[in-house]
Order: structure tokens, then sequence, then C-alpha cells
């Protein structure tokens, strides 16, 4: 059973266009990439395998007060024939402290956003501001459908995430687990940020589990 956050329908009147291009005034990313893989993480399971309660003490993703779903954990380049840039060199300035911590709203702490600058934003050939700007932009437009506390399985995930994204397709959409439990979804978009296919690499990370999994802190 799946069924959408309070907030869902609003996002979800804006769901055949959240994938068009969104204009970012720079152009197409001058790095050497073919499209973006935006890995969106279950919280309620990433705080039981790694976030733990020194998260939680600190205010962090893991705070039981925060009652975070899904969050943004980056929005990565990748290379069509498999792989990825990482740790680029780029003349684009880094993010000052103030932008990271502004993304802790939707990615969970202003830490994973500079760890995802570092890695990944700096091989995207855009500034700071446009980087996480186009990140915010489409995670706030995609309507993102909550697991109900206790099971769903990975393909009922994926066509909740469908039905509520109608612009998405099965191919751009992958859903993925570890130890029986939900773990991300990951949607693949172009360099200007509308839905394509996963390329080979991204799909065979697909959760291959059939039977229901476990949604640890569904609504």
């Amino acid at each position: 059973m799946i069924k959408r956050l309070s907030r869902s329908g609003a996002r979800a009147a804006a769901a055949a266009g959240v994938m068009a291009v969104l204009a970012l005034g720079s152009g197409r990313p001058v790095a050497a990439f073919d499209y973006y893989v935006m890995a969106l993480t279950w919280t309620p399971t990433w705080c039981l395998t790694d976030g733990g309660p020194d998260d939680a003490r600190r205010g962090g993703q893991c705070d039981p007060g925060r009652r975070l779903g899904f969050t943004l954990h980056g929005l990565w380049p990748q290379d069509a024939a498999g792989g990825w840039p990482e740790y680029c060199e780029t003349d684009a300035r880094d993010p000052e402290r103030r932008e990271t911590a502004a993304m802790a709203d939707v990615m969970g702490s202003g830490g994973l956003a500079w760890y995802e600058w570092k890695k990944h934003g700096r091989c995207s050939g855009l500034e700071p501001e446009a980087y996480f700007g186009a990140a915010r932009r489409v995670f706030e437009a995609l309507a993102l459908p909550a697991p109900a506390r206790g099971r769903a399985s990975a393909g009922a995930i994926e066509a909740a995430f469908l039905a509520a994204n109608p612009a998405l397709s099965p191919e751009g959409v992958i859903v993925t687990c570890g130890g029986g439990r939900l773990q991300e979804v990951r949607i693949c978009l172009t360099p200007e940020f509308a839905p394509r296919a996963c390329g080979a690499d991204v799909q065979a990370d697909a959760c291959r589990v059939r039977g229901p999994l476990d949604v640890l802190g569904g609504r």
C-alpha cells in the first residue's frame, strides 16, 4: 500500500511540467557527462543503517522531530557508457557555508550538501547557486509518494512515483534496496533536466527483491 504526503496534491498538479527544461541562465553544462542521476534517500532506512543516534542528537537528518521521508541525496553527473566523473577540477567557486546550510531542509544536512558539491557538483560545470538551485527546483517539483508503514514492494514504490509524476518513464525510475529494506529512488535526467532512461549500470542497481520490502518509519 502506498499513500501520498499531504502536500503531494499540490505537487502532482505540477507533475506534468516538473521535468520540463529548467532555464538556469548559463546554458548547457560544460563538463563532459551525459545525464544526471537524482538520488532520493529514504531517511528512516538510512538512519537505521548509517545515520544513527549521533546524527539525531545533533539535530540532523535522523532527528525524529524532523520526520523526514525521502530526502535529496544528490544530483550526480553520469556517463551513458557507464561510470561517472567525480572530484573534478573546476573554475567554479566553492559554495559558502550559508549556501550548503540552506540545503539542509531538502538534503538533511549542510554537511551532505558540501560533500555532494565536492564529489559531484564540481563536475557539473555549474556554479554552486545554479547547481543547488536546479537540484532544489527539481526535487521540490516532484510528487513524493510515501510508502505506508510496514512493507511495500519495489514495484509498488516505482508505480507510485510513475503515477504521481506522469512525465517519468519506468526506464528512468530505479528503486534500490539493501537487506530487504527500501534504500533509495533514483531518477535519471538529461543535462537540461528533462526525463530520460537510465543507463545500464544505473539500472543494474535496481532492487531485485520480488516480495515486499521493510519500510521503516513509513507514514
